[in-house]
Order: structure tokens, then sequence, then C-alpha cells
């Protein structure tokens, strides 16, 4: 088994972590400062959202230069020494790639607005369509943050394709030498000691066509730009010339994958594949999350068995740095607050997969009341705001139906005391704290013996001793409704875990067998035939 296999991995979102240098945002020195809490937390690699420099028009994720540290976090030598302090700590570091498109302001696009420069074709540049005398973009695509997905340049009269914001214009994968390029900057990483990258949208690189799609609500040119046969063969390629030598680790975001399509995508192209089916499907309308629809955690079981059951490994995730926090969205922010933290932790922690766990969500972190629109930050946001006034809604049902999708519900500061703005800095943070701090904090985590970050501990360290709770087989039992129950088995060791998903007392079809080991009430009866909401319980066999 690798690393991978065993380990639990730790999103940071770097800008809200811990700041070091109190300039209200974090930094790298502020990583290293809390690498012992990581430790502490049983936590064998970090990743990192981006760190790379950038225009920070979409928070990172538009690089403007691959092989430089943005200054708001520090420098190249603060990078160094993150890896060396997480080294002696045995924590693998994992970068995040944006490689579908760059920063506007990146050296490699503002050259290639010039036709006769050898960068003009490592993007797509194109003509525009000239109708009744206009100039409109050159087909119908939509961009992933609304409007065209084209933008006309006066420069030099054309238009260039970006997939997400305008200052986001794709790389053109047509061109052999922006491969190159992206093999230049993997093995720069790597010759530096991190273990493997996060990719960024990585199935939307390749464009198989540029001609006229068919109108969609969303998304409308994906049959030309998702998975295609394109991304497979450049995929394949990074492999087996860059990251299978340097035994690199890769997890992809890879945007509407079907179970097959994953499946293709691990075959000597990626480690594993996140899959998003148990976000968009379990509480949205159309897989669209400003449409929100009531929760019901059989979907969520559905889907979860249907992922364990037909692939071989997979990313186990609730959070990340795009989705509100999973206690609002499929626990309980009131009365079975902290049995509902635990819960989800033990789904999390229990199947067979590699976890991820997003920073905040170990102490509980739950979305934050934003009072308006001058209070987010994310670009993404505010574009769905201002599109759904363009469509007649009124101020306050924008902003509600906004607040289902907000992504700054998980970029908030982490807390780390119940001090002025939390303990993350005593300046104006760059994006406000959740309210609650004061009570959800990483302080009084660390002190109240039945805390969410210790239930979060102890389960950690039960997985990382237990080889049937890391690479086990798994096989489900019927035991009720919205209850999740499975064993967990390898060689002599049989762990059983069940949970119940929902608010609601749940009626169990046959007594608990085994002796409970973990529970998240403050005692368990194996003989009881019901499960309390949010209830769970692991027993050893």
């Amino acid at each position: 088994m690798e690393w991978w296999n065993k380990r639990v991995i730790y999103q940071i979102y770097p800008r809200s972590f811990c700041d070091a240098n109190n300039d209200g945002m974090g930094d790298i020195q502020g990583i290293i400062s809390k690498l012992p809490y990581l430790k502490d937390l049983g936590i064998g690699a970090i990743w990192l959202s981006p760190v790379t420099a950038s225009s920070d028009y979409d928070n990172g994720y538009d690089v403007s230069d691959y092989c430089d540290i943005n200054p708001k976090f520090g420098t190249m030598d603060d990078f160094k020494a993150l890896l060396k302090e997480a080294d002696k700590l045995d924590i693998k570091i994992i970068m995040d790639l944006v490689i579908n498109h760059t920063s506007d302001q990146h050296r490699w696009f503002i050259e290639s607005k010039n036709p006769e420069s050898p960068y003009h074709n490592y993007y797509v540049w194109r003509e525009p369509r000239i109708v009744k005398g206009k100039k409109l973009p050159p087909n119908n695509w939509d961009s992933l943050f609304l409007g065209s997905a084209w933008k006309y340049c006066e420069e030099n009269e054309l238009y260039y394709l970006h997939l997400f914001t305008e200052n986001q214009p794709d790389l053109n994968y047509n061109n052999p030498a922006v491969i190159q390029e992206v093999k230049k900057i993997l093995k720069f990483w790597l010759d530096m000691g991190v273990a493997g990258f996060r990719c960024d949208v990585i199935n939307c690189i390749y464009k198989t066509s540029y001609e006229d799609a068919k109108k969609r609500r969303m998304k409308t040119g994906k049959e030309f730009y998702l998975s295609q046969k394109g991304c497979h063969d450049i995929l394949k390629e990074l492999n087996r010339e860059v990251l299978k030598p340097y035994k690199a680790f890769t997890v992809g975001e890879t945007m509407d994958v079907s179970l097959e399509e994953a499946k293709d995508f691990t075959q000597d192209e990626l480690t594993m594949v996140f899959p998003f089916e148990h976000h968009t499907g379990v509480d949205c309308w159309f897989q669209i999350p400003v449409f929100k629809r009531k929760y019901k955690p059989f979907r969520m079981i559905r889907i979860l068995k249907k992922w364990q059951t037909k692939m071989p490994w997979t990313p186990l995730f609730f959070e990340n740095h795009d989705q509100a926090r999973s206690v609002s969205r499929f626990g309980d922010e009131g009365k079975y607050y902290k049995e509902s933290v635990k819960m989800l932790a033990t789904v999390l922690l229990t199947q067979k997969g590699t976890p991820f766990i997003y920073q905040g969500q170990e102490i509980g972190l739950a979305n934050t009341d934003f009072k308006s629109m001058e209070e987010i930050d994310d670009i993404a946001t505010k574009n769905i705001y201002n599109m759904l006034r363009s469509f007649k809604f009124g101020k306050i049902r924008a902003f509600k139906m906004t607040m289902n999708y907000a992504r700054d519900h998980a970029r908030t500061p982490i807390p780390w005391d119940d001090s002025e703005n939390g303990g993350f800095c005593t300046v104006k943070p760059w994006l406000r704290l959740n309210e609650r701090y004061k009570e959800i904090n990483v302080k009084k985590n660390l002190s109240e013996t039945d805390s969410c970050f210790n239930y979060y501990k102890r389960l950690i360290a039960l997985r990382n001793s237990e080889e049937a709770l890391q690479f086990g087989d798994i096989e489900f039992a019927d035991l009720g409704k919205d209850v999740f129950a499975y064993y967990r088995k390898k060689d002599d060791k049989t762990f059983f875990i069940i949970s119940n998903m929902s608010g609601k007392t749940q009626k169990i079809r046959e007594e608990v067998r085994g002796l409970p080991i973990l529970f998240n009430y403050r005692n368990f009866n194996p003989q009881q035939k019901m499960l309390r909401p949010f209830e769970t319980v692991i027993t050893r066999i």
C-alpha cells in the first residue's frame, strides 16, 4: 500500500488558516507555527490551496507565476522552511496545481496578445464572428462563472477563451509547447520535495472543437471540453514522463464525472479523483446549489454506497474551500450540533478511501451568517447574486439564494481562541470571522474532553492504527431508514460502524453487534434497537 492509502489529508486555505505577521491574511509562517497542532490531530499530509504568485482575482486560482510564491503568503524560503519542518513531523505537502488557465497577468498571456509572439498559441485566440456588422464571440459557450466564455481584446481585435472569469484565460493544450511547460512546472515542485498535486478542474484542459454547442442552463459547450480523449492522452503523458517516475500523488477535481469516467481517469493518469455527486445530488435542484432542496439522508447514503461499491479507491470528503460547511448542510447547528459533527466525522473517516479534512471541520465550524453582499469576497458568489438580480429576483430573495452557494462560508478565518478576531489577527481580517467564534474555536476545543476536535483526534488515531479501517474490505448492512451501516474487515479484524444520518430517532432492525469502542453520545447500549438523532457508534467484533 502507498502512503495515501494510510494517511489522513488536511486541506489548508492559506489566507484563512493562521496569520503570523498580523496583516489580516494567513501566511506560510502561520502554517509552520501550527504544524504541531496538525500532528497532534493525526494528520499525515497537507493539501495547500494555491500559494503560487497570483493576481488574486480568484484567490490564487489565477496563477501569474507557477514557480514563485505569492508575496502575500511569504517567500520561497518560507515555503522551503515549511517543507523542512513538515518533513520533521512526517507530514507530506501537496500543492494545488491550476493548469487549465493562468492569470491574465501571467507573462505568457501578456506576450500572447501579439499574434507574432511564440506565446500567442499558448492560449485560445479566435477571430470574432461578424453578424450584421457587429463583432460577436466565436461561439455560444458559457463561462462557468456566468456570461460568455469569450472576452474581446481591443489590442489585437481578437477574442480569447476563458471558461472561468475573464481574468483566467484558458491555456491551449492543442499546443505541445504548453504541455512541455507543464512538465517543467511539475518537476520544479517535485524536485523541491512536494509529494504531489491536487489538480484543479483537470478534466477541462483539452478542447476538442470550438463549434457552437447545444444550449444548456449551465455549461454550454461542455460536450467539447469535459473529459475529452485529448485530456486523457495528456494526463497519461504527464504521468508516464513525470508523475510516475517521481512517485507523485495526484487527486483530480473533475467536474460532472460519472463512475465510469472516474475509473478512466485513474488508469495510468491520476491517483484518484474527487466525486462530487454527494454534493450536487443531495440538497439542491438541477445540481445547482442556489436552488436548495431539503436534505434527505437516504440520498447521501445511496450515493456513498455507490462510490464505495463501484470504485476501488476514492477520496472521502464532506468539505473543501468551494463548499458550505457540512454541519450546516448535513447536520444540525442547534440542539444536536456536536452529535452531528461527530457523526459526520465517523462516516468520513471509516469508509474505504483517503479522507480529506478541510480546515475548521475538526472543530465543527458552521456556516457564517453573512448580512449583506458587502461582506462577501468571492467573485463567483458575487456573479451569481448579480445574475439573480438580472433575472428580477428581489434583493432579499437573491441574497438568500446566493447564500445557499456562497463559497465564503468555508473561507472565513480560523478562530484559534475567543479573543479579538478569534486570535487570527488584531487588525481587520481579509474576511470576517464566523459570528460564533467565541464558542467555537480551537482553544476551547482543545480544553474540552468531549469536543469535536478530541473526537476527531480519537477517531483518526483509531483509523491510523487499524489496517481494517484504512484499506480493509467494506460490507454494507441494511438496518433502517437513514441509517448508514457497514463492516470493515481485514484478516481477523472486523469493525462495525452504524450512523443515524438524520435528526430523528430511527428504529434499527437488529441489535448492534460487538464491543462499542467509540460513540458520540455520553453512553451507548448495544441492546437498544434504535438510534438517537445523529447517533453513531463503532464496535469491534
